[in-house]
């Protein structure tokens, strides 16, 4: 069987970019069992809810939703259980220096397969304000209309 290439990717965070201003993003390995792997293979995630923190000097992703597999037996896995992330030293110092005094969070923005190996994009996040996320829908939608009015002119002048 060929190994697969490239990025496959199983779930997205498509809420994060609305509710937080994101500030570093990193990529990091996952430690999965094999029930687990068979059920993101079959695309089932949810990054919802997820968050990861560090502790003892290892970051760990917390509350991603990877349901049971149907195809496993009495070893299947807990949906929502403590996944350790392999990251390098020197990247779990950054992230806790930058989480350390408080208003930041690190959150799972993707989760997805690189060359066969599981993987989870995480990002220091701080919370956006309600009237941020306003402004935030405020500009796209001003945006919008520029490329409407500009698109509208151009087809006119054809």
């Amino acid at each position: 069987m060929p190994r697969e290439r490239g990025e496959n990717v199983v779930a997205t965070n498509r809420k994060a970019r609305h509710d937080y201003l994101i500030e570093d993003t990193f990529e990091a390995g996952l430690v999965l069992s094999g029930s687990e792997v068979k059920s993101l293979r079959a695309g089932r995630a949810s990054l919802v809810d997820g968050y990861a923190f560090i502790e003892g000097g290892e970051a760990w992703l917390d509350a991603v939703h990877i349901p049971e597999y149907t195809g496993a037996t009495w070893n299947n896995h807990p949906p929502r259980r403590k996944r350790k992330l392999l990251l390098h030293k020197a990247q779990i110092l950054k992230i806790s220096h930058k989480v350390a005094p408080g208003g930041y969070t690190i959150i799972p923005l993707k989760l997805y397969f690189s060359d066969g190996k599981a993987k989870v994009e995480i990002a220091i996040a701080k919370g956006k304000k309600e009237y941020d996320k306003r402004q935030t829908l405020r500009e796209r939608e001003a945006t919008r209309e520029a490329a409407r009015a500009v698109a509208a002119r151009n087809h006119l002048g054809e």
